[in-house]
């Protein structure tokens, strides 16, 4: 286990307060009883005896307000369920009582708990998930899913194929058919459906869910409810290469293993891991963000409302315009706008879509006079938004669908997640400790009219992390 220095220890992103575990695949999330509740999996030595065996808990993280969170007594481990613990998702039964659905550690079968007590500290035994009758051959068991249609629960687990079993009770199940009604022509052959999260959104039915190749994505479509089959209608990537990846061995995506609940004002809020390789062993997630249909055949995310709360020293700049050399061949301009003399910051940029016509410019941060910085450059002429040195495909054609285009910075230390209107996102660690202090804006070729920034330090919400990092409470059994 690697002990966090200060300077790792991020402000207002959860991550493990006891160091490395990978996965760190968050599981689990629910609001029961005034409460928010996250799981995450921590990898650990389980046997004293044996320095080579590891096994899995989930650690259990409650807030008020999805902000402020607390570390609470490991309940879900091997001392208590028999055996490691990897993936799935929470739900509530018809009756309205917490489960969660995880595949057990090297026993070939998916489990059910159910919660034993309003702060869902007590659980009662785990509930293998047997199916009466499948049919003949290989069928892939891991990281489950479990949703309620009707009378019904429907269970799937992840692999190349997804068989989708029936339960009206969750002790007997019954095989069903293939989960997929029919696979999208982007998706290739050899993907897998892993840490699936299967939701109605407005009229539509969500998958959130990984391929252990290429990451994070989700599939929008219908329920067919004569054949029990998910209709995928769309599919899309929430991933991007690493600038250093294998391009062969496809692995290193960054964002990774979603999981969502519903707060009671009916909003979607997602999870992820953030898997880039550099953090890796930290085990921090993704900031929230809500899910919302941006139309009939695409989500939106957005910045969870709840962080508007940690702003403070607000500077605004309205009416910008940048105005680069006479065309040549390397006309262009920096705006500088402010420094920056804090860690933690979110920026809000927003510009009148027609801007993006014809048109070349970015956002630089911690610039200086003898480097630009992390950039994020919209290039036009590549059809992609450079993040760092990670390549984005964007479709530049959606923006003139808004009036006004929002880009959304935040900055946590050393790790920068970017929301492209309600488009798409991204996230990239910039661990550049001789970084400059300034806040720039690129413009190449033509006059840049930008109508507002706005710039934002963010107050720090890691009380219950520093907390967890010397009380220790989460820390699983070891069996000697």
């Amino acid at each position: 286990m690697i002990s966090l220095s200060d300077d790792l220890v991020l402000n207002y992103h959860i991550m493990h307060p006891g160091g490395a575990s990978e996965p760190a695949d968050p599981n689990g999330a629910l609001f029961y009883k005034n409460k928010y509740h996250l799981h995450y999996i921590l990898q650990h030595d389980y046997r004293l005896r044996d320095n080579s065996k590891k096994s899995y808990s989930f650690i259990h993280i409650t807030s008020d307000n999805l902000i402020n969170w607390h570390w609470e007594k490991t309940t879900l481990q091997p001392s208590f369920t028999g055996h490691g613990m990897f993936s799935g998702t929470g739900f509530f039964t018809k009756s309205g009582i917490p489960a969660i659905i995880y595949h057990g550690e090297a026993t070939g079968n998916n489990f059910i708990v159910t919660a034993n007590d309003n702060e869902l500290n007590s659980w009662n035994p785990p509930l293998a998930v047997q199916v009466a009758t499948l049919p003949d051959g290989h069928h892939d068991r891991w990281d489950p899913d479990c949703f309620i249609i009707g009378d019904h629960y429907y269970s799937i687990s992840s692999g190349r194929e997804q068989k989708l079993f029936r339960s009206s009770d969750l002790y007997d199940w019954q095989y069903v058919g293939n989960f997929l009604a029919n696979e999208t022509a982007d998706v290739v052959y050899g993907e897998d459906i892993s840490c699936p999260n299967f939701f109605k959104l407005g009229g539509k039915w969500i998958l959130l869910c990984i391929s252990h190749s290429f990451g994070c994505r989700y599939y929008i479509g219908d329920w067919d409810f004569s054949s029990e089959q998910f209709v995928p209608t769309h599919h899309y990537r929430l991933n991007w290469p690493a600038p250093d990846a294998d391009l062969v061995s496809t692995t290193n995506r960054d964002f990774f293993a979603p999981e969502s609940l519903v707060t009671p004002d009916n909003r979607r809020v997602m999870w992820a891991w953030l898997r880039d390789k550099s953090i890796r062993s930290l085990s921090i997630q993704s900031l929230p963000r809500e899910l919302s249909l941006l139309n009939s055949t695409q989500l939106a995310f957005n910045p969870l409302k709840e962080l508007q709360s940690l702003r403070f020293a607000n500077q605004l700049f309205s009416n910008i315009t940048i105005i680069p050399e006479p065309a040549n061949h390397s006309g262009y301009d920096i705006y500088k706008v402010t420094e920056i003399d804090c860690d933690s910051f979110e920026i809000s940029l927003r510009i009148n879509s027609d801007q993006f016509y014809r048109k070349r410019f970015g956002i630089f941060l911690f610039g200086s006079d003898r480097s630009s910085g992390l950039q994020i450059l919209f290039s036009r002429e590549s059809g992609c938004i450079h993040l760092g040195k990670k390549i984005i495909p964007f479709n530049y054609d959606l923006v003139v669908n808004k009036s006004i285009f929002d880009l959304r910075i935040f900055a946590d230390k050393y790790l920068i997640e970017v929301f492209f209107d309600e488009y798409l996102f991204g996230s990239v660690v910039y661990f550049d400790y001789v970084r400059g202090n300034e806040f720039l804006v690129y413009a190449y070729g033509n006059k840049l009219n930008i109508n507002a920034i706005e710039f934002w330090k963010l107050r720090k919400c890691n009380q219950g992390f520093l907390a967890a990092k010397e009380n220790l409470i989460w820390q699983p059994d070891i069996l000697t």
